[in-house]
């Protein structure tokens, strides 16, 4: 973001000095200036040189059709879209890196985009260009053969939208067609451009509320679906109380051709938008709480079937959580936490499937979805397979929405088992947090998250990014905190953060982990793993441990490999008949995205975009994370046979806490701070090294104005929207209390240290 947006004098000084102690000015709050990217490549070419090569391979038009997606295994050089082909199976049948070879895998070039933010998406490649997306929505072309810039494509996006983004400001991932780039910006815009220079041919306004966007606090931050004749784009926002729905728009045009709503409206305002969603209405209490939308939006994971022309989208979690706030009558509140078939001509409904009725958990079902053609039973079926938060493995039949199977490919304890014939969950009492806290697995991060899986056509396993989460789940309406913004009245707590009597001042009395773990038949720890499963048989073939509970999406190839990075900053190569490890480069950036491979004049590349952001942007990058040793600048990273070494960044120092200003305010105004802070800020700023600045190492320039950074919004333009909808002045004093109270602590408990020392 260009600094020149600030018209603050006091803050564009600001913005290129040290704003916060250990962190890079203002980028470490999520600037990215554009004039910053750069390619680091590993010959010693001029760049003007390369830039003029890239320019002139720039200027032929990408040409990616029906036909030749249809035909992708015929190009397998290429990587058509996220998921690389139109199943979204993340496999490439190359092999010139392989088991055998695969320890000559050395760097080959890097592009810096210019950001500490989270970084998602999956580079797509094609005829010897790179196009993938960065924060806000930007979209970055590159030669794929260095890794030199062709053009950047900033959206200018209207940085209020950031405050809602549930997740960091991430983006995960564009559409390539006939010539064209699609992406959504984290505003809710859908921009279509020209594949040669970056120019935009349209832009179309995806929200149904943008005038009101302080009640509906929608964000985009999910790949665009091609489907037929149409892009698809859906949205997020149901932690911030929003109902769902997908958009299509007119690939040539951008005018809208349908919208479908994942939840029905408010039965008081008369008529349903869609027939579908009067039969919907049934599952839910018309009397129930309408104000917070009802949720299931769709923000990841989508597919196509060009043959059926139906498009899937994978549907969100509730709006409120508990079930027995939003619907006290019961009801299973279609269509959240389902998949939803949609007739891609018409945006009329073909079919659901509902993974979890009375969704109350936050076990969206976005993960993406990969279709195959099994050979179930003897008999050859068309499946989708899908394997969501809620920890369960499903294979359905793509054309029709019928069950096949389903079974945990981990530990889970919120239900206790599938209906064989519907697929039907049994509720568990062990998950009714409304009765007291419960350890529930898994906890809100899912058992499966974002982070793509992938399919071999070579092994015919499904390689899953597991999430092994038991997490303390408790209703927080009758506590001192209330309601928390992006999870309303329901806490969910990893137990290595879990403290009962730190947490007792905000929450009242809590059971010991020790107590909730009563039962519990898995290690009451947050950890994660890779997991090969067969998807007929429905079992585990091989495991191997990852590095982290958030480590990345994966890759595999024809190769005989399974390739993904980690949250230590390694890109870690396991066999994928056996689950062997083969290879483990260490890159010095945590990896959340998954990786693509293609190639170019008969060199095989692996490329894949690290820095860490997401879920969880609130809590503090974990101290073995590469994130917390080396910072966390965004690096696209290639990788050849016979590269080099892969150059790190520095190592991180350990700063110490700045004497604070004066204290303010009383014991009541500090303790009325901190209630304020948890509701409003916790969930973006760490206490400790994150990926949004700690506020307790405000610099004295804005601790001087920052009731007006809260409330005018005068960061806005690099990502700090205002509060002034939800908070007073005074209320913005209290939490500046708060904080100057939390930096003196940590000042004098330094000091204590050193003195121990």
């Amino acid at each position: 973001m260009n600094i020149d947006r600030l018209s603050h004098p006091l803050l564009r000084r600001l913005a290129v000095t040290a704003l916060f102690t250990g962190a890079a000015a203002v980028s470490g709050a999520a600037v990215a200036d554009t004039a910053a990217a750069a390619a680091v490549v590993s010959n010693a070419a001029p760049r003007a040189t390369l830039a003029r090569a890239a320019e002139a391979r720039a200027s032929r038009a990408v040409d990616v059709d029906a036909t030749r997606l249809r035909h992708a295994a015929q190009e397998p050089a290429q990587w058509f879209t996220g998921g690389r082909d139109a199943a979204g199976t993340y496999y490439s049948p190359l092999a010139r890196i392989n088991a055998g070879n695969v320890n000559r895998l050395g760097f080959a070039w890097e592009y810096r985009p210019g950001t500490h933010r989270g970084l998602q998406a999956t580079p797509i490649v094609v005829d010897g260009r790179l196009y993938t997306s960065g924060n806000w929505g930007r979209v970055y072309a590159l030669d794929a053969r260095t890794g030199a810039q062709i053009w950047i494509y900033d959206p200018k996006p209207d940085m209020q939208w950031s405050r809602y983004a549930c997740c960091d400001v991430v983006n995960r991932g564009v559409a390539l067609w006939k010539g064209r780039v699609y992406v959504g910006s984290t505003d809710g815009f859908l921009h279509a451009l020209d594949a040669r220079d970056g120019r935009l041919i349209w832009k179309a306004d995806t929200l149904s509320a943008r005038d009101r966007a302080r009640h509906a606090p929608y964000t985009v931050s999910g790949a665009p679906q091609i489907a037929g004749n149409v892009v698809v784009i859906g949205n997020g926002g149901a932690d911030f109380g929003v109902r769902g729905y997908v958009s299509a728009y007119d690939l040539n045009t951008g005018k809208p051709a349908w919208r479908f709503y994942l939840v029905p409206r408010d039965p008081n305002l008369g008529p349903q938008d869609q027939p579908d969603l009067q039969a919907a209405l049934k599952t839910w209490d018309p009397q129930g709480d309408w104000s917070l939308g009802g949720g299931g939006t769709a923000w990841d994971g989508m597919a196509y079937d060009a043959d059926l022309d139906l498009v899937y989208v994978g549907t969100g979690n509730a709006s409120p959580y508990n079930w027995k706030e939003r619907s006290p009558r019961g009801g299973d509140n279609l269509y959240l936490a389902s998949i939803v078939a949609i007739h891609a001509r018409t945006g009329k409904l073909a079919w659901y499937f509902q993974e979890v009725p009375e969704e109350s958990w936050d076990y969206t079902s976005t993960a993406k979805m990969i279709l195959a053609d099994l050979t179930i039973d003897g008999h050859a079926r068309k499946v989708l397979m899908h394997a969501p938060k809620n920890g369960i493995f499903y294979v359905l039949d793509r054309s029709n929405g019928q069950f096949i199977s389903g079974k945990p490919f981990t530990y889970i304890n919120w239900t206790t088992g599938l209906d064989p014939k519907t697929g039907r969950p049994a509720r568990s009492p062990a998950a009714d947090y409304t009765t007291g806290a419960k350890l529930i697995v898994p906890g809100m991060s899912g058992a499966h998250n974002w982070m793509p899986m992938s399919y071999s056509e070579l092994t015919h396993l499904v390689y899953i990014p597991v999430i092994e989460a038991p997490w303390v789940f408790f209703d927080t309406s009758k506590t001192r905190a209330g309601l928390i913004e992006g999870q309303f009245t329901v806490a969910s707590v990893p137990p290595e953060f879990y403290d009962p009597a730190g947490m007792a001042p905000l929450f009242g009395p809590l059971p010991s982990l020790e107590q909730l773990g009563k039962g519990v038949e898995t290690p009451i720890k947050t950890g994660g793993r890779i997991r090969a499963w067969d998807p007929v048989r429905q079992v585990a073939v091989w495991e191997q441990p990852g590095a982290g509970f958030w480590d990345g999406g994966i890759l595999s190839t024809g190769g005989n490999l399974v390739i993904r990075g980690d949250m230590a900053g390694f890109l870690d190569v396991y066999a994928s008949d056996t689950g062997r490890p083969l290879r483990r480069l260490d890159v010095g950036t945590s990896i959340m995205a998954a990786p693509s491979t293609y190639e170019v004049d008969g060199v095989q590349y692996v490329v894949v975009m690290a820095g860490f952001g997401g879920g969880g942007a609130g809590v503090p990058f974990a101290p073995d994370s590469a994130a917390y040793r080396y910072g966390n600048e965004g690096r696209i990273l290639a990788f050849k046979l016979n590269g080099g070494a892969v150059p790190k960044p520095p190592l991180q120092p350990e700063v110490p806490f700045a004497q604070p200003p004066p204290r303010l305010g009383t014991t009541a105004q500090i303790d009325h701070g901190e209630a304020l802070y948890t509701r409003f800020c916790s969930r973006c700023h760490a206490m400790g090294r994150g990926l949004i600045p700690d506020l307790r190492r405000l610099k004295p320039e804005l601790h001087a104005i920052f009731p007006d950074i809260v409330l005018k919004g005068l960061l806005r333009p690099l990502g700090m929207g205002s509060f002034s909808d939800v908070l007073s002045r005074g209320e913005v004093n209290d939490i500046h209390a708060f904080l100057i109270d939390q930096a003196w602590a940590a000042f004098e408990a330094q000091d204590k240290s050193a003195v121990n020392r």
